[in-house]
């Protein structure tokens, strides 16, 4: 639960005094000209980043109305920023859909991450105004620590001393994502064996109470906030679609351990791997999950049988798989061992991969990840790629003009190959620069190079046709000698100037 009662009775007037504007808006429209002057100076705005036609947008419209109205009494202001009138200013503010709303505190904006409706918007933006850091004192001391999962405490000589200000800022970039108090009470100090100043962080899991342990008078927002983050992620916890984002933007990678929940050793196998855990917790987060419920994840971890307990572990920027052999028994000292030589960096990836084909007898070439060193970087050719999953419906859509495609060149399959790939049944090689991450997704590799360029045109035959004729290098006209076969000389073709896409 959050500290809720401090902005209960401050919402519940804000909803109290809706009055629906007849006429003129209570939403200020902003310009390239009056932005700046509106909204660096004000200590709290909310903008809406819209587009006339965005039918997102005009179902807000209304709610965002009667919340500025509402809000007009509390002295916080509504604006909104018409993007096809001010493509220039959404384009410099990194606008990329509608609508977009962002909270502003002088000029630094973070996302807007409330509701969508009227009431939403009002409960949102009056917690938004009161103040990100508590007073803590004697009496409240208890029930604030934990009335969340993380709670951080500022001990203060007095709210002007450092790291003050800086705990301040921190509090107010990250007020949806923690749980902010300071005092400067020197008996509530003594009492937790803190001397001012002095940060503290009360967690509902692993270790309750942790002081900050580096030079707290030099204390940066970005330091505060690292250490905090990185104390907000457990030793080991269950993963599940509520908290998978929180290890994903950790930028660590993620160490599985899959189990049947109804197994009776289930809190066994936890325990066993808690020191590992803790041992290894700075390379890598661990979490046990459902592998009932989530099967399927293990598979596409490359678990391929349903056997539990499993451990993997993965890679999330690389998209890279390290599963334990699932014919070996689960201990925790082979597990140390895996995840020791993972750190040290000398566990190999497991690369899934479809087994190679008998024969290519299609028009476009089936490509597996066993394949795709030899086809892809075959200095003598280009190579057009397109990464698939069955179940895509764009794929299947796209399978026609594909095979067209392959077609097209079929008579310089010397010079260049059409492949295409299942993506989800073949892993990429650790050293290739992308991950899939849609689909279909398209990439051209050209003879000679390294590089991938990515195809992101209409998918007509036309189109891609001429796309591979102005991006190939080597010549596409059978006419044009490419290589003598008994002297194996290579004719290069006269480069044409083109733009890089």
């Amino acid at each position: 639960m959050r500290f809720s009662h401090l902005f209960s009775s401050a919402i519940a007037l804000a909803l109290a005094t809706v009055v629906v504007a007849d006429g003129a808006s209570d939403v200020l429209s902003l310009t390239a000209d009056s932005f700046d002057s509106v909204v660096n100076p004000e200590p709290l705005i909310l903008v809406e980043f819209f587009a006339p036609w965005c039918g997102h947008c005009k179902a807000l419209a209304p709610h965002y109305e009667e919340a500025a109205t509402a809000l007009k009494e509390k002295k916080v202001k509504l604006a909104k920023v018409d993007c096809v009138d001010q493509a220039d200013l959404c384009q410099a503010n990194g606008i990329q859909g509608y609508p977009t709303l962002r909270v502003y505190r002088n000029g630094d904006h973070t996302d807007y991450t409330g509701p969508r409706k009227a009431d939403g918007i009002i409960a949102y933006m009056v917690k938004q105004s009161l103040p990100a850091v508590s007073d803590v004192t004697p009496d409240n001391f208890n029930e604030f620590i934990q009335a969340d999962k993380i709670v951080a405490v500022a001990y203060l000589p007095s709210s002007a001393d450092a790291p003050g200000p800086e705990f301040t800022a921190t509090a107010n970039k990250h007020r949806d994502d923690y749980l902010f108090g300071s005092t400067t009470n020197s008996a509530l100090a003594e009492a937790e064996g803190v001397s001012p100043p002095a940060i503290v962080l009360y967690r509902a899991f692993d270790e309750p109470k942790t002081e900050y342990p580096y030079p707290i008078g030099s204390a940066k927002v970005k330091d505060i906030e690292k250490w905090i983050k990185e104390l907000s992620i457990p030793v080991i916890d269950e993963v599940n679609t509520e908290n998978y984002q929180m290890y994903a933007q950790s930028g660590k990678p993620l160490a599985y351990l899959f189990l049947d929940p109804t197994d009776s050793l289930h809190d066994e196998y936890i325990a066993s791997l808690r020191s590992v855990a803790t041992k290894y917790k700075n390379n890598v987060n661990f979490v046990w999950i459902d592998a009932i419920k989530f099967g399927d994840h293990a598979k596409a971890l490359n678990l391929n049988e349903p056997k539990w307990p499993s451990f993997v572990i993965q890679d999330l920027q690389k998209q890279l798989k390290f599963p334990y052999d699932q014919s070996k028994e689960f201990q925790a000292e082979e597990i140390e061992k895996m995840v020791a030589e993972y750190a040290e960096g000398k566990l190999q990836p497991q690369l899934k991969s479809q087994p190679i084909p008998a024969t290519q007898d299609e028009p476009v070439f089936n490509l597996v990840g066993k394949q795709f060193d030899e086809v892809v970087f075959d200095d003598e050719k280009d190579v057009f790629v397109e990464f698939y999953a069955s179940w895509c419906g764009h794929c299947k859509r796209l399978k026609p003009t594909w095979d067209s495609l392959g077609s097209h060149f079929a008579n310089v399959k010397d010079r260049i190959t059409i492949a295409k790939m299942e993506a989800q049944e073949n892993d990429l090689p650790a050293d290739v620069p992308f991950r899939i991450s849609g689909f279909p997704t398209l990439k051209f590799k050209q003879a000679g190079s390294r590089d991938f360029i990515d195809y992101n045109g209409d998918r007509s035959l036309e189109s891609l046709v001429a796309f591979v004729q102005e991006t190939a290098k080597n010549p596409l006209d059978a006419n044009v000698p490419f290589k003598n076969d008994s002297q194996q000389q290579h004719f290069e073709a006269v480069p044409e100037h083109h733009d890089e896409l």
